[in-house]
């Protein structure tokens, strides 16, 4: 009962607190950073991150933090994105999330956005000088979860941020924190903790300003003297969100189950978000999986009211399949914890208004 009771204490500090940061589409354009808002991961972008109360291992550290209490032992985990097709722009991701005792797993993960080589242009070579620059973005995650019982796992995540290109850059962190809580619906086997609720807190941290070179030019007097003048930048936000999702485990049949799930995302500062998912396992080796993510604007016909009334890149659909082979014959598997060594392949797509969607395609070994 008392751990019931701190659970509570932490859904309601994280409520009021998602309260106070949520906002309005008013505000959207007003936060930076907001590449935290892409999912980097595979699996969990199959079916528009609609998991986030049941997302485990370091996958969870995206969605909601506490689902890296579920790491069996070693998990390490690569994912490469191209991001919005067409573009050039690639982000490629890796994590490793280790148990370090019965009931505390750490997880590290390393996000990096590339944006390719773009020419050097100034007031006198408009054309461009041949040389190029490449902006990036970088953000590092480090995470602690732990399970308080079977049903009761939580989660924190600090994260390093850095944007930069040439001679400009800002560097700045956040917290994520998050909780998911399992509960059985109905009798038998079967039905073992095959309810589940989660809520989680993202990117909460003081806020990025940019410093460097790239904000000094200089500056040549009448009287034919020179100096250098700095330009101050403006400092912003982060992007901070709410995650609140629920789901439901059907089980049945020798190794079937049917999972259907639901998240909403309060934003600060664009539209709220609400996403349905669905997945079917077989054996917890093949699953496939697909969602739709709901804001108000995603249903225009028109596509120029399409292109006006979303804001963000994504209209709806995405769909994803796992394939997650076990390394050994003799293991076996229980639905909550892979009790032997795997190897896994992930492939998402999610698609977009403008180019040609975003594939991401993932590999994993569990130990």
């Amino acid at each position: 009962m008392k751990r019931f009771l701190k659970i509570s204490y932490v859904l309601g500090a994280l409520l009021v607190t998602g309260t106070l940061f949520a906002g309005n589409e008013d505000r959207a354009g007003q936060a930076g950073a907001t590449h935290l808002l892409i999912n980097p991961w595979a699996r969990s972008s199959g079916w528009g991150g609609a998991g986030s109360a049941n997302e485990r291992g370091i996958e969870g550290q995206f969605m909601n933090p506490a689902g890296l209490a579920f790491s069996r032992k070693t998990e390490i985990v690569f994912a490469h994105t191209r991001w919005l097709e067409g573009s050039d722009i690639s982000i490629n991701t890796a994590g490793l999330a280790q148990r370090i005792s019965k009931n505390d797993v750490l997880g590290l993960s390393v996000t990096a956005m590339s944006f390719g080589n773009i020419p050097i242009t100034t007031v006198d070579k408009p054309e461009g000088t041949g040389a190029t620059y490449s902006p990036r973005y970088l953000n590092i995650g480090l995470s602690y979860a732990r399970s308080f019982s079977d049903k009761i796992h939580g989660g924190i995540n600090i994260r390093i941020i850095n944007e930069s290109i040439d001679n400009v850059s800002a560097t700045g962190f956040c917290i994520d924190a998050g909780v998911q809580y399992q509960t059985t619906l109905g009798k038998g086997e079967n039905k073992k903790n095959n309810f589940i609720f989660g809520i989680s807190l993202k990117n909460v941290g003081p806020r990025m300003k940019y410093n460097g070179d790239g904000l000094n030019s200089k500056v040549v007097l009448p009287n034919g003297a020179s100096l250098t003048q700095s330009q101050r930048a403006a400092d912003y936000e982060m992007p901070a969100l709410l995650n609140i999702g629920v789901l439901y485990k059907a089980r049945f049949g020798k190794g079937n189950q049917i999972t259907p799930a639901f998240n909403v995302s309060i934003n600060s500062f664009t539209r709220d978000q609400y996403i349905l998912g669905l997945e079917y396992a077989w054996k917890e080796i093949v699953m496939l999986r697909g969602g739709y993510t709901f804001e108000r604007g995603v249903f225009s016909k028109d596509r120029d009211a399409l292109n006006t009334n979303l804001l963000n890149a994504f209209t709806g659909p995405s769909c994803g399949a796992t394939v997650d082979i076990p390394l050994s014959k003799n293991a076996k598997v229980d639905d909550e914890k892979k009790t032997q060594p795997r190897f896994g392949i992930d492939y998402s797509f999610r698609a977009t208004y403008n180019f040609q969607g975003v594939h991401t395609i993932g590999a994993r070994i569990t130990l």
